[in-house]
């Protein structure tokens, strides 16, 4: 089954150019300004659009992914509501690929059966659940990709060659390469160093790789590109919205589109970048 995120791909390198990967915040500020961003992010550039599913708890998010998540469940975001979103998106848009990003914990509540029947019902592509190791695959990673969604896994620079082949196992859709030690937006990335490991993973699997956490600007974003089959944006997102909010934090008449500039930027620095020969 392709799903469309493999369509994307598979289109992306006929077009001999790397995928621009967004990521936000489900309900930040609140779900309505969130779905208004969401629909702007394919007209700015953004080819796969990822969607954290807000947590009380998180791990790997730096400190603005982690103040988006707390804005988002003071807005009354909940999982459910994250589905209507991208019931919502889908509306207008049956192309662009979503994923969802975020933590087990959510789904065990909500029910893993009835969250993977809602969740491609909604219009889900893709599940990234950071929390769950390869050794967990039957909790969720197997019925998801019995249910038609791609589970995308992460790597990192601590992933070596004997623990890869069990993290790409069972992976579909992309690899998720995670380009520094530490939690997201906490460093920039080294676009030498990401090269050799995506050089490194692309040896074990013939999934597109992707990276993220540490890019921030066009001009990294495009060093990224060059060697990767996608950069993804998360953290300088973010921070856009949280810098276009009034005082009380809620959404102004600039919050929307100071977004949408930065994706095109963005987009354009991963558009401009020189593809190397696979």
């Amino acid at each position: 089954m392709t799903t469309r995120i493999d369509a994307r791909f598979a289109e992306l390198k006929q077009q001999g150019r790397s995928a621009f990967v967004t990521f936000l915040m489900a309900g930040d500020p609140d779900p309505a300004t969130s779905l208004a961003i969401i629909k702007a992010l394919p007209k700015s550039g953004a080819d796969v659009i990822e969607i954290g599913m807000p947590f009380t708890d998180p791990m790997a998010d730096g400190p603005s992914i982690q103040a988006a998540g707390l804005r988002a469940l003071k807005a009354g975001m909940t999982l459910k509501k994250t589905l209507e979103l991208v019931r919502g998106f889908r509306r207008d848009d049956n192309a662009t690929p979503i994923v969802l990003m975020g933590y087990y914990n959510p789904i065990y509540i909500y029910g893993v059966d009835k969250f993977l029947v809602d969740a491609k019902s909604a219009g889900v592509d893709g599940l990234i659940i950071v929390d769950l190791p390869p050794e967990e695959d039957d909790e969720l990673c197997l019925p998801a990709m019995k249910a038609g969604l791609n589970f995308i896994r992460l790597a990192t620079p601590t992933t070596d060659d004997k623990r890869l082949p069990a993290v790409l196992a069972n992976t579909s859709g992309f690899v998720y390469y995670v380009s520094i030690t530490g939690i997201t937006g906490a460093a920039t990335a080294d676009s030498k160093v990401v090269a050799e490991a995506v050089a490194r993973i692309k040896r074990h699997t013939k999934l597109p790789v992707c990276v993220g956490f540490g890019i921030r600007t066009p001009e990294t974003a495009r060093a990224i590109a060059e060697n990767a089959n996608g950069a993804v944006v998360g953290t300088a997102i973010v921070d856009v919205v949280r810098a276009n909010l009034d005082a009380e934090g809620r959404a102004t008449p600039k919050t929307v589109s100071a977004v949408a500039d930065l994706v095109s930027a963005l987009a354009q620095g991963v558009r401009g970048a020189k593809q190397a020969a696979e």
